[in-house]
């Protein structure tokens, strides 16, 4: 749709809601009053909601001026709508009535509210701003060519050279790499920062950390401490496995053990997962034989055997699911994402698989975020609550068909391990606990989200921004980067969603902490199998307990859901439990060596 279209679409929603608001206050009741004006206000959400994505998903699959005009012309008419006072007002004034309207009508006017808090139009130069700098800072992180000794060098070859390279002089280079998009982005991320607390602000909230939080319905207090609660739980099992990969990759590189790990030792750029140290669990080799094809349409049979309905013919067409082929000029986002671009039946994944383990778990995530999608677009669920319980419920679904993929009864099942293929169980449990789950909370709950709550809620200055990175990086991960880095850096910014998702990465964690207790009870409750090794496939109740969750969306508080399929509250208890094995296995390993960073 052109910038005309959708500027005309938006007039018209507009003057209806116009025109509805005087019909509105003739109204007998405040629930009538809010089900005219939410019959509205979902059916232009939905409409202008398709016109963004679309706009977005042609401006990240394919880099360009027009696209990323197009994609900027839509996102200030959604912002104009949501924003409008008019709906600014009205659901104000109907919640003050708030004894009067069921619940469900509640969550709706809260969730527009919120809605309305990303562009607020009580102040339209400001979110006009907003969306221009999102867009162009957006247009430099996907467009941006990473280079290696001068030469181009793509972020899967940045990636595969830090899986397979033990040269330590090649690796530092590559990890250096890997941060040169950090100047280029820093301009803009530090106007973005006071764009987005300004666009908090005229909702009343303090600053853009608070208004994200504010989807958990906590503060942002409430939330940092249970992030830092997160990291207290897991303090004694994260100690131990720093001191086993501190031992392990200084025999691997031939250097004397640190205290603190060199960033550009661990496979991961930002350090957050660290994967490929446990030979005896690597599973690349095991995929030589598959296809990329292979991999997706193997995630999808994972759902299918759980009882969920095949993918629509319109994935496959319009999803943009593999690396671009070598000569094709065309630019795209790296980053794996999952869409849904009408709210309805269009559901798409943006991904560039490849054949090998990594990607295989990925497909299985990105998929999870799909069908959630489709199990809560149903008419009982309204337009405006057609999102995860909260942000991590959808986080944490991915994360836990990824973890139930990784288990090697599973993997046996789907051949690629052997049906006589006899596992080192230790193995496994610490791959698992390196590369998807312990070191990646320090990461989310520490250094992500302390930096980003000082960033925004703190507003620390702009000339202090690397120095606190790399603090936070040293004091809660233990690691350290292989050379100083100045404020002429800004490696925070090298994540992608420090720019295009921001204050959002605890969601990360809690969806970790939530995807043992989900997997806790699947694996005790109805596969009856121990929770370090079961397999899902083909069980149709587990998918049935899925489903309980997956069709609600956000019509129903989160604590409420967790509590109805758990009996339990959020909690690092069923976490804990699944690595007991591996702790007293690493504390008789790491007898007489030196534990700890201080």
């Amino acid at each position: 749709m052109k910038p005309r279209s959708i500027w005309s679409l938006n007039f018209l929603l507009a003057f209806t809601l116009l025109v509805t608001s005087r019909v509105l206050a003739t109204a007998a009741s405040p629930q009538e009053r809010a089900d005219l004006f939410l019959s509205l206000v979902n059916a232009s959400f939905q409409a202008l909601y398709r016109v963004q994505s679309e706009a977005q998903w042609l401006a990240l699959t394919d880099v360009s001026p027009e696209h990323d005009a197009g994609a900027e012309a839509a996102g200030k008419a959604y912002a104009a709508f949501n924003g409008n006072p008019a709906v600014i007002s009205e659901a104000k004034e109907l919640l003050t009535h708030r004894a009067e309207l069921n619940a469900l009508t509640v969550r709706e006017l809260e969730q527009a509210l919120l809605n309305a808090a990303e562009g607020p139009m009580t102040n339209p130069k400001l979110v006009s701003d907003r969306i221009e700098a999102e867009t162009k800072q957006a247009s430099t992180l996907n467009g941006f060519e990473f280079k290696l000794r001068g030469k181009p060098i793509t972020v899967n070859e940045i990636d595969n050279l830090l899986q397979s390279s033990t040269n330590l002089v090649e690796r530092q280079a590559v990890w250096e790499a890997s941060k040169a998009s950090g100047p280029a982005l820093k301009l803009g991320l530090v106007k973005l920062r006071d764009l987005r607390n300004g666009c908090a602000q005229e909702l009343g909230y303090p600053d853009y950390f608070a208004l994200q939080v504010a989807g958990y319905a906590m503060t942002s207090e409430e939330m940092v401490k249970l992030q830092d609660d997160f990291m207290r739980e897991l303090r004694p099992l994260y100690l131990e496995l720093h001191t086993w990969a501190k031992y392990e990759l200084a025999r691997k590189y031939g250097q004397p053990v640190p205290k603190r790990i060199p960033a550009h030792w661990i496979n991961n750029r930002w350090s957050q997962e660290w994967d490929g140290i446990v030979e005896e669990a690597k599973l690349d080799r095991y995929f030589t034989n598959r296809t990329p094809e292979w991999i997706v349409k193997t995630a999808e049979q994972f759902y299918t055997g759980l009882g969920f309905a095949k993918l629509p013919d319109s994935f496959w067409q319009k999803s943009d699911l593999y690396p671009i082929k070598a000569g094709e000029k065309r630019k795209k986002n790296t980053h794996a994402s999952c869409w849904h671009v009408d709210l309805e039946r269009d559901i798409r994944s943006l991904m560039s698989v490849e054949a090998n383990s990594e990607w295989f778990f990925t497909a299985h995530h990105e998929l999870g975020h799909g069908y959630y999608f489709m199990s809560y677009a149903r008419p009982e669920v309204p337009y405006l609550l057609r999102i995860g319980a909260n942000p991590a419920f959808h986080e944490g679904t991915g994360e836990l068909i990824a973890f139930a993929a990784a288990q090697v009864p599973y993997l046996k099942s789907v051949g690629v391990l052997e049906a006589k293929f006899q596992a080192d169980d230790t193995a496994f449990l610490l791959d698992n606990a390196l590369a998807h789950s312990v070191p990646f909370i320090f990461w989310s709950s520490g250094t992500m989200t302390h930096w980003e709550h000082d960033v925004y809620s703190k507003h620390l200055p702009e000339d202090q921004w690397n120095a606190r990175w790399w603090e936070y990086v040293r004091d809660l991960q233990g690691v350290e980067p292989p050379s100083p880095r100045g404020e002429e850096y800004c490696d925070a910014a090298t994540k992608t969603h420090i720019n295009d998702t921001p204050c959002y990465y605890y969601s990360y964690a809690i969806a970790t902490v939530l995807k043992f207790q989900l997997h806790d009870y699947i694996a005790r409750n109805i596969l009856h199998q121990p929770p370090q090794q079961c397999n899902y496939a083909n069980n149709t109740k587990a998918g049935d307990f899925l489903r309980r969750y997956l069709v609600l969306g956000a019509t129903q508080d989160w604590r409420k859901v967790l509590r109805d399929l758990t009996g339990e509250v959020l909690s690092t208890r069923a976490m804990v439990d699944y690595f007991k094995p591996l702790m007293t296995w690493l504390q008789e390993r790491n007898k007489g060596r030196q534990t700890g960073w201080e």
